[in-house]
């Protein structure tokens, strides 16, 4: 599957926020969107997922045009940079919902074990942000949109949950943004910057010093 989102316009207040907007992604590869805070990386992600309406957007999969938002299609699952799950949810019902095995969850998560009557609100906010990124990944979808999803976590936590959108992209389409670059340039089988409100998509990490983003120092050993 190809997803494309182009010919995004966007306006806050009669101010241009974002213009001009191309991104790709496809199945088997995870396509990551740099870009310094308030670039509008969430903004980019609200409209593809149809949250916010821009006023201009044009979306494709397989070069076949979604005129309806692309939540109504049910291709597509989304974690939001907040926390989506209400806190009086146990989570043994939690994964019940979204049809997703708690036995294997522990497995790959075993310290989560003990949790299984515990209700959301119960855990920590590093705890909440792998069981939600676990679920969105996990549960039924061929698209997956992920806002800051290493936010909080343990850097210990962080590698098994990139190996976990590893073995995700094999299925799906993964695009994901974070203000740990790092980890999304580790990740990513495709970059975007989003600078001036626009994208540009890089092909080398050279480009990343070239646009003013990161310097040679920073980039990732």
């Amino acid at each position: 599957m190809i997803f494309e989102l182009d010919n995004v316009e966007l306006y806050f207040k009669n101010k241009r926020i974002l213009n001009g907007i191309y991104l790709k992604a496809e199945t088997g590869r995870v396509t990551g969107i740099l870009g310094s805070n308030g670039c509008g990386k969430s903004s980019l992600l609200d409209i593809a997922f149809g949250n916010l309406k821009p006023k201009y957007k044009f979306i494709r999969i397989d070069n076949i045009p979604i005129l309806k938002p692309l939540y109504l299609t049910k291709l597509v699952k989304y974690l939001p940079q907040y926390n989506f799950i209400p806190n009086h949810f146990k989570l043994h019902k939690l994964f019940d919902l979204f049809e997703v095995n708690w036995d294997i969850f522990i497995k790959d998560f075993e310290e989560f074990a003990p949790y299984k009557m515990q209700k959301f609100s119960q855990l920590s906010g590093g705890e909440r942000r792998c069981v939600e990124i676990y679920i969105i990944l996990k549960s039924k979808s061929e698209i997956v949109f992920l806002d800051e999803p290493f936010n909080g976590i343990a850097p210990i936590i962080i590698e098994r949950i990139k190996a976990l959108i590893t073995e995700t992209k094999k299925n799906k389409i993964v695009i994901l943004t974070d203000h740990r670059y790092e980890d999304v340039i580790d990740m990513a089988d495709d970059i975007y910057l989003l600078k001036n409100g626009t994208t540009k998509l890089i092909k080398k990490l050279s480009e990343l010093e070239d646009y003013g983003y990161l310097n040679e120092r920073q980039f990732p050993n």
